[in-house]
């Protein structure tokens, strides 16, 4: 049954029908190989934010795909200050989506994955404190936890200067967690890109003129440019685009 503002396919294989929720998972599905794929949300001339948050740019249908695409992961990978700054709390999931994950042999959370080389972070945090899932930490070899954080998380220290993002994702592919979600910030996609490591980008495109100020998508030290071929497109009936873009 689909819900709220319907969402449809543009293309491939254009649809007049309205996706329910079970078409959304069809075509966000799960891979049969490791794949970090990324989910961001952009204005029509590329900022990141209003006022300095990804809220005021996310409607219900980015919402809807945000939530199945939680549903199918293993794991969902942030950085620290997007953390700190968006107010995680802890990464739960309704029934519904809870069902769907056992049916399919899969634990009934995501782990929380936090990028942090500082471990500038607060055990207090919900997304910490009330994790029903004990949460993975990605940090450098010599960085020092504040006190409790050890109490909440486990520390996965990858690299020395810096966390060694390739390292820290072959590190999560063996403990089972192979299907990775990236929700930002844009200095760990940027990262992310430099070292070849993402798959797929899904980003929702708003129909909104944010105006000069606000970053992009990415940010960081430049690094080549990587191709990755469009999959779908998706359209709700406010006005917003729900890309994908994957390599093959």
């Amino acid at each position: 049954m689909t819900v709220g503002i319907p969402i449809r396919r543009l293309w491939p294989e254009p649809s007049t029908q309205a996706l329910d929720d079970a078409g959304l998972t069809a075509l966000y599905q799960r891979a049969d190989q490791p794949r970090l794929r990324v989910n961001f949300v952009a204005s029509l001339d590329g900022a990141v934010s209003v006022d300095g948050y990804s809220a005021g740019l996310s409607g219900e249908p980015d919402k809807r795909v945000f939530g199945v695409l939680r549903m199918v992961c293993d794991a969902l990978v942030v950085a620290a200050g997007t953390l700190r700054h968006e107010g995680y709390r802890a990464v739960r999931l309704d029934e519904r989506r809870r069902a769907w994950r056992r049916d399919n042999g899969l634990a009934e959370y995501p782990t929380l994955v936090v990028v942090s080389g500082s471990l500038d972070l607060d055990p207090a945090q919900a997304a910490f404190a009330d994790a029903p899932v004990r949460p993975i930490v990605l940090t450098r070899a010599d960085a020092t936890p504040p006190p409790g954080l050890t109490d909440v998380a486990d520390l996965l220290r990858c690299g020395t200067d810096r966390v060694d993002l390739a390292a820290g994702l072959a590190e999560l592919h063996r403990r089972g967690l192979t299907q990775l979600l990236c929700e930002g910030g844009p200095h760990l996609l940027g990262a992310l890109t430099a070292a070849d490591l993402v798959d797929e980008l899904c980003l929702t495109v708003a129909p909104l003129l944010a105006g000069a100020g606000a970053g992009r998508i990415s940010a960081g030290d430049a690094s080549a440019p990587r191709h990755l071929p469009l999959r779908h497109v998706l359209a709700a009936d406010d006005g917003v685009l729900m890309l994908r873009h994957a390599r093959q």
